[in-house]
């Protein structure tokens, strides 16, 4: 199916992240999209476990989501209705068209900052999954000028450096959500071609091509924040890893962190 442009337009000049989906693959759209088709329910079921592992981890409590884009429908994305991210099972999860509009009708509450997730798509057709969390280690690297640096190898999509999308330098004093198409865009491009943004006192968001991946990235940045702040307490220069080493390992990692899935998914039960 296909959605219309955004319905709030940015005016600003971030830089535009690449492989962005056309005007021709965004089309035009209603009030209450239709559905880009039916899915597996393996996969619903798998996007509820995700949510539930991440609490779990402690990298969302009561707030914080992950969505994974229609794997059919690239102007469609999954993501559950506004729930307590442990609570979540397959049959809360709602569909988006990218202007974040829920398909056929559905009344459910959504997310206020599903924005976040339908620029992201609507920007970068290599992403397939966001996670967005407050996970506690992570947020003081967005309020500082201490750089969040790959701490170890599980931790190597991070080496290229992870930038931080301060809201108040587009919109001023705001209560920091990302709760319309324009935040959104503002937010992406900050983020441009990274896996990881930081948010200025509120979190991060975390993108892959999988919604594993994306897992993954969202859990091993909490753990790397917390392995950089033990470091820095240490006092000395920190041996992080180098661009070309994250570049190298992160390879091995794509491989690798399907492998967590699986315990992950077990852990996170149906």
């Amino acid at each position: 199916m296909q959605a219309g442009p955004c319905l709030c337009h940015f005016p600003g000049n971030a830089l535009a992240p690449p492989a962005a989906l056309s005007p021709a693959d965004l089309g035009g759209g209603g009030s209450s999209p239709a559905s880009g088709g039916p899915v597996d329910r393996a996969l619903l079921e798998d996007l509820a476990a995700a949510s539930r592992f991440l609490s779990l981890q402690g990298v969302v409590d009561a707030f914080g989501h992950v969505s994974m884009r229609h794997p059919d429908a690239p102007d469609r994305f999954f993501m559950s209705r506004a729930l307590a991210p442990a609570l979540v099972g397959a049959d809360d999860i709602q569909e988006f068209d990218l202007n974040c509009l829920t398909c056929q009708g559905d009344q459910r509450a959504s997310f206020l900052e599903r924005f976040i997730h339908g620029e992201i798509y609507r920007a970068r057709a290599d992403v397939m999954s966001v996670v967005h969390s407050h996970s506690p280690s992570v947020i003081p690297f967005g309020l500082v000028e201490t750089p969040m640096r790959a701490m170890f190898h599980n931790a190597a999509f991070l080496a290229a450096g992870v930038p931080v999308f301060d809201i108040a330098e587009t919109f001023g004093a705001t209560d920091m959500l990302v709760g319309n198409c324009e935040k959104g865009k503002a937010l992406v491009g900050v983020l441009a071609d990274r896996p990881v943004v930081m948010m200025r006192a509120h979190g991060s968001v975390a993108v892959g091509p999988d919604l594993q991946s994306a897992v993954f990235r969202a859990v091993y940045t909490e753990v790397n924040a917390r392995i950089q702040h033990q470091a820095t307490a240490y006092g000395g220069p920190i041996a992080a890893l180098s661009p070309e080493e994250g570049q190298l390992a992160d390879k091995v990692n794509f491989k690798a962190g399907h492998r967590a899935w699986d315990l992950w998914r077990k852990t996170a039960g149906q």
